[in-house]
């Protein structure tokens, strides 16, 4: 079992207050986020984002252990998330991820790949904890 911390101080009201994203590793160090980050196109960064990021990196990880299995290895896995988050009656939830993934694999078909890649995106530890949004998948070889 592999337990890993971030944690996020908040001060202020939703709309003018600031905040800090730290974690264990000492990657994010007190990283600016608040609403504008969130919802217009102010600095810092947001939880959707590094929803996405963790997403795309969880993708890209279980792809290539996938692709090990069937006796395949990537020169390169190039993936993106765009994660979207939708208001609701009862508030805003995350509903869709969109995984964009473009790979380089030597001896790899498209069918081959397309299986792969689909049993990464539902098995990869991140998509199985947003199973109550829509995960959609793009991969294609490059």
């Amino acid at each position: 079992m592999a337990i890993k911390t971030a944690s996020a101080i908040w001060k202020g009201d939703l709309k003018t207050g600031t905040g800090e994203i730290s974690t264990e590793t000492g990657v994010l160090k007190s990283a600016p986020y608040g609403f504008k980050a969130r919802f217009e196109s102010g600095p810092g960064t947001n939880p959707e984002e590094l929803i996405g990021a963790a997403h795309a990196g969880c993708f890209s990880m279980a792809l290539s252990m996938i692709l090990g299995e069937a006796g395949l290895t990537a020169d390169r896995i190039d993936t993106t998330a765009q994660v979207t988050l939708d208001k609701q009656a009862d508030g805003f939830a995350i509903t869709k991820v969109h995984l964009i993934t473009k790979a380089t694999i030597p001896n790899a078909s498209k069918e081959q790949f397309q299986e792969l890649a689909n049993k990464a995106k539902t098995g990869c530890p991140v998509s199985k904890v947003l199973a109550g949004a829509e995960i959609t998948l793009d991969a294609s070889l490059a």
